[in-house]
């Protein structure tokens, strides 16, 4: 019954706008029939689209919602990025332009290299992984946070016999991943909390104190800050040695 249903005499008489969407290997239905029907559809959008399903709610959906979308708001935002929970590792050298200044050009680019062979080592021990590298700074991810604030402490101690002082900042939670790299509230409020740590300190948010519970790691309340940029108030914490 349903494929006796016959409307070709009504198509003219739509006035309203129409998008008429056909996959191109239809098995049910051929393409050149969704190309009649739109041609008879005054003002109609035909959009043909790859693949051989029949139903829109089966196969790829996202370029059927893709069309659908822009047809009915004018926008086309397309899939959802891809997001995963990451534990984010911000540091920086203290006094970096201070410390440049004061050994000159040859030495600093002698000392950062030493740094970052440094940092790195620590990052491959503790199986995180190099986002990001700026001047003296670095970014990185971990799929623990237990390990990223043990990688942290141990970044901070490994670089002090080289006559440099980091501070560090970690923060979990899901990110948008663009690549290689990571980005997303979460990452820049990672380096907010980098940016509040003094000298030789770890700091880190409430969210991943509560997270490494029973990890054995110790920390010291430092209260609410306001975090450039970030909604609300956040309560951070500095690792104990």
């Amino acid at each position: 019954m349903n494929t006796e249903i016959d409307v070709r005499y009504l198509l003219p008489a739509v006035r309203v706008p129409t998008l008429v969407l056909h996959r191109t290997g239809d098995l049910d239905a051929n393409v050149e029939e969704g190309r009649w029907i739109a041609a008879r559809i005054p003002g109609a959008r035909f959009v043909e689209l790859p693949g051989a399903d029949h139903l829109p709610w089966v196969g790829d959906t996202d370029p059927v919602l893709d069309e659908v979308e822009e047809f009915l708001t004018g926008i086309r935002r397309g899939p959802e990025p891809d997001r995963v929970l990451a534990t984010v590792l911000f540091t920086d050298i203290v006094d970096a332009t201070a410390t440049a200044a004061a050994v000159g050009d040859r030495a600093w680019r002698d000392l950062l290299q030493a740094h970052h062979a440094t940092v790195r080592r620590e990052l491959v021990r503790f199986r995180g992984r190099e986002l990001d590298t700026a001047g003296d700074g670095f970014l990185a991810a971990f799929d623990g946070p237990a390990r990223a604030v043990r990688c942290a402490g141990a970044i901070r101690d490994a670089v002090r016999p080289l006559g440099v002082r980091i501070r560090a900042g970690l923060h979990t939670g899901e990110c948008e991943v663009m690549g290689d790299k990571l980005s997303g509230l979460a990452v820049h409020i990672g380096a907010r909390v980098a940016a509040a740590a003094g000298p030789d300190e770890v700091w880190v948010s409430s969210t991943i104190k509560d997270l490494v519970a029973g990890a054995g790691l110790g920390f010291s309340d430092r209260g609410l800050h306001s975090l450039k940029g970030v909604p609300g108030e956040w309560r951070l914490f500095a690792v104990e040695r």
